[in-house]
């Protein structure tokens, strides 16, 4: 299947699993539950949940084991785009073309919204107790609130904040993308992987294409945040030179970066060769993010 029908099946499938799973937005209190569908539903690649079903696919040939968890991870990822948008953090008014939450809901709502597509994400993986092994369900659990904690997204979100107007450095740089956008790369890779079945040696794999993929999937973002085009990407670019974050192109400028984007997938790309044929498609998603224009 060619990659974009690919993203676009799985994105539609995802779509339509949170709907069946989030509580609908004329349930009580409503105006929370207006917020969270708001911004869950605003748009977007839905990255981490295709990452998830395809590398469950990879292994055991068949996405659906990974549905709940793709989307329990999409949640995740609202939550974070939500706070992230505050005026305590970022201060976006767009995203993915849209109003952020805070400027239609207000910044209260705005925190208990990202709060709570936090918190619905854990339960819907309470939901897999019918279909998955305790011990695999549990790994999953870890790796996934791992991921999104200190040791993962939080920590380098607060990495991110305590060193704007530093000097960026290669190792800080490192630091904060490994932990603010990979960990929950490589949990989304994992999760859809364990979910799957895999065995040690494919998850092995499949973890060590994931850290590249992460580190790709970062440096591009931040290439676009300096030569993307507005209109694609749904938000302004250049709010990372604007906010003195620690960038890719900052620190390398922009052929390097771009170098160093092409390099990540390659390597990401041979990782994949325990797998065989069946990681085709991650192969190609991949290659995807050096051409994506949003």
């Amino acid at each position: 299947m060619e990659i974009k029908a690919y993203m676009k099946e799985a994105r539609q499938l995802t779509d339509q699993r949170l709907r069946e799973l989030l509580p609908t937005e004329d349930t009580y209190p409503q105006i929370i539950h207006e917020a969270m569908a708001y911004s869950v539903f605003a748009g977007g690649k839905r990255f981490r949940p295709l990452l998830c079903l395809a590398s469950c696919q990879a292994v055991c040939g068949s996405w659906e084991p990974a549905l709940d968890g793709a989307c329990a991870l999409e949640c995740i990822h609202t939550y974070s785009l939500i706070h992230d948008d505050l005026p305590g953090m970022d201060d976006d008014d767009y995203r993915r073309g849209k109003l952020t939450n805070h400027k239609v809901f207000g910044d209260g709502i705005a925190i208990l919204a990202g709060d709570a597509l936090l918190t619905y994400a854990f339960e819907i993986l309470t939901g897999l107790e019918r279909s998955v092994k305790p011990e695999k369900l549990l790994q999953v659990i870890k790796e996934i609130s791992q991921a999104s904690g200190t040791a993962g997204m939080i920590g380098g979100q607060v990495v991110d904040i305590i060193s704007e107007q530093e000097k960026p450095t290669a190792q800080l740089l490192q630091y904060i993308h490994h932990h603010k956008t990979g960990a929950l790369l490589v949990a989304s890779v994992r999760t859809g992987a364990i979910l799957g079945g895999a065995d040690e040696a494919q998850l092995e794999a499949l973890t060590a294409y994931a850290r590249q993929l992460g580190l790709a999937f970062q440096i591009t973002d931040d290439i676009l945040d300096v030569v993307g085009d507005e209109k694609k990407l749904g938000k302004p670019v250049g709010s990372d030179e604007k906010n003195e974050k620690a960038t890719f192109p900052a620190l390398f400028g922009l052929e390097q970066s771009r170098k160093m984007a092409q390099d990540a997938v390659e390597t990401a790309i041979a990782a994949l060769e325990p797998i065989g044929e069946k990681g085709d498609i991650l192969t190609e998603l991949a290659r995807y993010l050096l051409e994506r224009e949003n």
